[in-house]
Order: structure tokens, then C-alpha cells, then sequence
């Protein structure tokens, strides 16, 4: 049956790479590869958004934690998410949109100098460097994923398993960009979509059905109780209070701070078609999200019966697909056909997201820094070679931090979800509905959210454990910003005339077509 299940997958990856040489010839210049000139369906705008949002987090991380602790902790994160997504697409998806095609910028970090007058280029450059920073790891946690998933289902060697997923997606980004990376988004989101719905189900079944898989984790003291929580490996119940509460629903800020899903708003044909986007992209959420709740939730079931697991710890659990998989395999073709299915599911949750990060990342680095800061000029044959060899080389270096197969895709993208939401977040707020912001204001936020999440994160939680100031640094990193925004903004001078005209301008625009 594994040959049957490679085969399957063996056709989902030759799959994407075509989708790569289709869309290779469609790039005239790099705003195509970096932004695929502006030509995004609502449709796909929605769908590549939200795939390329969740990635391995959605099928690895998330019933992972709610396998081993509970509702609460997994609960508030797939709350705070889902209300982020819908208030980023209702407040913030039309007006970039607008806003960088009226100022011509096709990157996040060229918005950000081209919205405050920047003509030094020194919003572009630190915004750019956050961006790798923080991407960087990113797209080695999405690698990790994809080494863990033929790891543990084929007992592949897992350095050799991520490498040759890593290649994969390097393939088909450097060939097709921005617009061959949004395609595949929006094949990998309906394949991720039928891989929920099929473990959930099967799960379920094996598990002896919903009744019997919630009176077992019902008679575990706060695994049900969104204030509590249970620590399974532990064998204890925990506190979920008003702060932790606040701290994970805080997950829902990353939203407006992230590159490769507002280069999604900026990308779609018609900005007048964002309604339908956001209607599909929130109900999406809100499903997938659940049901990846109710895996783990099956899932502890299905180890305590001896069927998969046993599990140690969190990071060990994200497995929990993979391993109903395998039980799914062993019952004959069909089975097998759609355990193959499933595995590319993963593959595609996470492949999804990477490849939208090495684009962002590949943009921040040869776009960003060597050709506007650095004032490189290059012929446009020369600027997409620089743009696909950028992207090989940020994926050679996200593959030797992925070489540890025990990291975890949930801390990793918990970290860089918060750096980027803290760097960029209130900078774009405050770029779309506060004319008096200023360019020093914006830089000010932007270093003081980006650094604070790197002392919170290593400094402060690590210091101070257990006590009130243990919260996920999206939260104090964010309000922090906003803060520097605000007070830099008004002791400096006011930005000139031109760029509040155009913002008046841009109001204006989306007033009347709202």
C-alpha cells in the first residue's frame, strides 16, 4: 500500500512543478513574479490567501495542541485567528489594495517608503530585513513539516525527505512566481480541505463515534473546559484565565502585519471583488480551523486505545495526521488512494505557505534591499534572475535550520507569526486610517514591535515563567508598537501636503466604491 500512497503523492508534486512551467512564460517583468501583475480572481485571492496562511500549522500544530491540552489553548488561537482573518479582510484588504496601486508598489516593504515619503529607502530596508528574519525560519518550519511527514509515514530518512520537499517548491517558485505559487495555493487549499474532512470522519469512526470520544475526554478534569485545560502527558488539569485568554486570542493581530497575505489583497484584479473573497476566505477558516480542533480531540481517543501514539509532548503529536493515515492505509486500495490523499494534504498545507514566504522573502532581498535601497541597477533579465536566485538561496539556508527533526512547527510559527505581526502590523493600520502618522512614526513601531518580540520571547517569558508577564509576545510587542507610532509620530513633523493629499485621495476612492 505505501507504493499506492507514493504514487498518489508522486502526482500531487509532478503536479505542481507543471503548474510552475505553465505559469513560467506568463512573467514579463518582476512586478508579474512578485505580485503577478495585479490578475488574482476573487476565488483564488481567497483560497491562496488562507492556504498560504495556515500551512502545516492547520494539519500538524493545531490538533496537536488540542490533542495534549485540551480546548482552551487551542480554542482561543482558532477564535483569535478566525476573528482576524475577518476583521483583516473587512478593514484592510480594499484599501491596500487601492492604496499601493494609486503609489505603485508591488512589495509590502516599497509600500511602506512610497506611503510616508520615504525617499531614503530606510523603511524599505528595515522592513525587508524583518522580513527575512523572520521568514527565513518560517519557511525551515514548513520544510520540517514535510521532513517529519514521510519520516514517520515512510520511514524515509528525514534530512533527505525535507530536502527533496524543499526542492519541490523551489522549482515550481522559481519558475512561475507569484502567479504559479497562488495557483498551487488554491489547488493545495481544496486538497487540505478534503484531508480535514477525511480524517475527522474516519477518525471518528475507528475512534467508536463522537459519543465515545467525548465521554472519554470528558472524564479528564478541564480537557473540555475553555478556562482550564489538561496537560495530557502531565496528567493534570490547568488554569486558562483572562490573561492567557487575551494573550492567544492575540493570535488574531498577526493578521495585519503579513507579508504574504496582504500581497494577496494588493494582487487581486478587481478590488470591488474582495467582498466575495472574504466571505469565502472567513467561512473556510472557521470550518478548517474546527475540524482541526476535532482531530486532536478524536485523536486522544485513538492513542489511548493503542491505535496511534503514544505521544510525549506537543511537538511529538503533530503526527496525529500522519499516523491515521497509516491505520487508514492498511484497509485496501480505495483507502490507501485516500490516505495518499491526506499525506498531500499535509504536503500541501505546508507547501502552500513556503512558497509564498520565499517569494516575500526573495522580493525583500533582491527587490527591497540590493536594487531600491542599494540602488543596483540591473537590466529585467538580470532582475529575474536575481529574483529566482534569491529564492535558492533563502531556501538553502532555511534548510540547514530545518535539519533538527525535533523542532516544532507550532513554536516556530508562533514566533514569526508575532515578529511579523508586532514589526508590521500597527505600521499598516496606521499607513491605511491615520494621515498624521509620519515616516519616523512608523519606523519607530516598526523596530520597537520587531524587537520587543525577540525580548519577550527570549527575555522576559524565559526570566519571568509562570507569572502574569508569560504571555505570547504578539500582545505586548503589538500594543507597544502601536505606542511608538503614535508618540514619534506626533513629536515629528507632519508628513507634507502630497502625501496627505493622497491619502485624502485614497479615502475618498474607497468611500465611494464601498
Amino acid at each position: 500500500m505505501s507504493t499506492i500512497i507514493m504514487v498518489t503523492i508522486g502526482i500531487y508534486l509532478v503536479g505542481m512543478i507543471v503548474i510552475g512551467f505553465v505559469y513560467s512564460n506568463k512573467n514579463k517583468n518582476t512586478s508579474d513574479f512578485y505580485l503577478g501583475g495585479r490578475k488574482l480572481g476573487p476565488l483564488v485571492t481567497a483560497m491562496s490567501a488562507e492556504a498560504s496562511d495556515m500551512s502545516g500549522w492547520l494539519l500538524m500544530g493545531l490538533p496537536a495542541v488540542a490533542l495534549m491540552g485540551g480546548l482552551a489553548e487551542a480554542s482561543w488561537t482558532a477564535i483569535g485567528l478566525a476573528l482576524g482573518t475577518y476583521i483583516n479582510w473587512l478593514i484592510v484588504a480594499k484599501r491596500l489594495r487601492v492604496y499601493s496601486s494609486r503609489i505603485d508598489s508591488f512589495t509590502l516593504p516599497d509600500f511602506f517608503s512610497r506611503r510616508f515619503g520615504d525617499k531614503a529607502r530606510i523603511l524599505t530596508l528595515i522592513s525587508a530585513l524583518f522580513i527575512a528574519i523572520f521568514f527565513i525560519p518560517y519557511t525551515a518550519s514548513g520544510f520540517a513539516a514535510c521532513g517529519k511527514l514521510f519520516a514517520s509515514f515512510f520511514g524515509m530518512d528525514y534530512k533527505l525527505a525535507m530536502i527533496l520537499s524543499a526542492a519541490v517548491i523551489v522549482i515550481y517558485c522559481t519558475l512561475g512566481g507569484f502567479l504559479a505559487a497562488s495557483t498551487t495555493d488554491f489547488i493545495q487549499s481544496i486538497i487540505m480541505t478534503i484531508a480535514l474532512f477525511v480524517v475527522v470522519g474516519f477518525g471518528e469512526g475507528i475512534a467508536g463515534g463522537f459519543g465515545q470520544v467525548f465521554d472519554n475526554v470528558g472524564s479528564l478534569d478541564g480537557y473540555l473546559d475553555l478556562f482550564k485545560g489538561h496537560n495530557v502527558a502531565g496528567g493534570a488539569a490547568g488554569s486558562y484565565g483572562a490573561l492567557p485568554v487575551a494573550s492567544t486570542l492575540a493570535w488574531g493581530l498577526g493578521y495585519f502585519g503579513m507579508p504574504h497575505i496582504l500581497l494577496r489583497f494588493m494582487a487581486i484584479e478587481d478590488e470591488n471583488k474582495l467582498k466575495t473573497s472574504r466571505r469565502v476566505a472567513s467561512v473556510w477558516v472557521v470550518i478548517s480551523m474546527g475540524i482541526a480542533v476535532l482531530i486532536g480531540v478524536v485523536g486522544y481517543t485513538l492513542m489511548k486505545n493503542g491505535i496511534i501514539g503514544p505521544y510525549e509532548s506537543a511537538s511529538a503529536a503533530e503526527t496525529v495526521i500522519v499516523d491515521i493515515s497509516r491505520y487508514l492505509s492498511a484497509y485496501g486500495f480505495v483507502p490507501a488512494i485516500t490516505a495518499g490523499v491526506i499525506l498531500a494534504g499535509i504536503l500541501a498545507s505546508t507547501m502552500s505557505t513556503a512558497d509564498s514566504q520565499l517569494l516575500a522573502a526573495s522580493s525583500s532581498i533582491s527587490q527591497n534591499i540590493l536594487c531600491e535601497t542599494l540602488g543596483l541597477k540591473l537590466s529585467q533579465k538580470a532582475m529575474f534572475i536575481l529574483a529566482r536566485v534569491s529564492v535558492i538561496a533563502i531556501s538553502i539556508i532555511a534548510v540547514f535550520l530545518a535539519l533538527n527533526p525535533n523542532s516544532s512547527v507550532f513554536e516556530i510559527v508562533s514566533f514569526a507569526w508575532a515578529g511579523f505581526g508586532a514589526a508590521f502590523g500597527p505600521v499598516v493600520l496606521a499607513a491605511l486610517f491615520w494621515k498624521r502618522a509620519t515616516k519616523w512614526g512608523a519606523l519607530a513601531g516598526m523596530v520597537a514591535g520587531g524587537v520587543t518580540v525577540f525580548v519577550w520571547k527570549f527575555v522576559i517569558r524565559t526570566e519571568f515563567a509562570g507569572t502574569v508577564l508569560d504571555i505570547y509576545e504578539l500582545l505586548p510587542a503589538f500594543i507597544l508598537a502601536v505606542v511608538a507610532i503614535i508618540v514619534v509620530s506626533l513629536l515629528t513633523k507632519a508628513p507634507e501636503k502630497d502625501i496627505t493629499d493622497k491619502y485624502d485621495e485614497v479615502k475618498a476612492a474607497c468611500a465611494k466604491k464601498a
